[in-house]
């Protein structure tokens, strides 16, 4: 059985559980009028040890500032878990960013990047956002997953994020209905 519920700083060292890897299929690529899809067909390795720590490191740095996390677990073990990023973005200052999510290998597609994506929608709503921003990476598993979860790439593009990771597709899902 899995339970999901929220993380604390202190926890950042149980992201180790996570094994990020997994086949590529495609890429997308976001143009003018959307996105574009191109062939891919490599294996993306779990984290290395420097960026595991960055990865701890920003988790917890978004923790220190106000953000949220949650963690899906199967006992002790961290399945899966995502990050609400604390600043609120947009010309209206009404969104909030999915900063991280990531879900193990052995246990995707199993209904938990769903139940962690709406947890996280709980939460930026009690937050008073309106929509949740995300900076997807451009895979094919993470676009397919963010746009079958309502989501869609967005005209309005956070320039900060934009110059941190330019190649991830920038997508929005309304909050309005939450």
């Amino acid at each position: 059985m899995i339970d999901v519920r929220k993380m604390h700083r202190e926890e950042s060292d149980l992201l180790s559980h996570i094994d990020r890897s997994e086949y590529i299929r495609a890429i997308y690529r976001q143009i003018a009028n959307g996105v574009e899809e191109r062939a891919a067909g490599h294996e993306c390795t779990g984290w290395d040890a420097a960026s595991l720590r960055k990865l701890q490191q920003r988790f917890e740095e978004e923790l220190e500032a106000g953000g949220a996390a949650f963690g899906a677990f199967e006992g002790e073990r961290l399945v899966g878990f995502a990050v609400l990023a604390h600043q609120f973005r947009g010309e209206h200052k009404d969104r909030l960013q999915l900063d991280l999510m990531y879900v193990t290998r052995s246990h995707r597609r199993q209904g938990i990047g769903r139940s962690l994506m709406d947890e996280v929608k709980r939460e930026a709503v009690l937050r008073g956002a309106r929509y949740l921003y995300i900076s997807s990476t451009e895979t094919d598993s993470a676009f397919n997953f963010y746009r079958d979860a309502g989501s869609e790439p967005t005209e309005e593009v956070d320039q900060e994020l934009f110059t941190l990771e330019p190649e991830d597709i920038h997508m929005i899902i309304s909050l309005e209905k939450e």
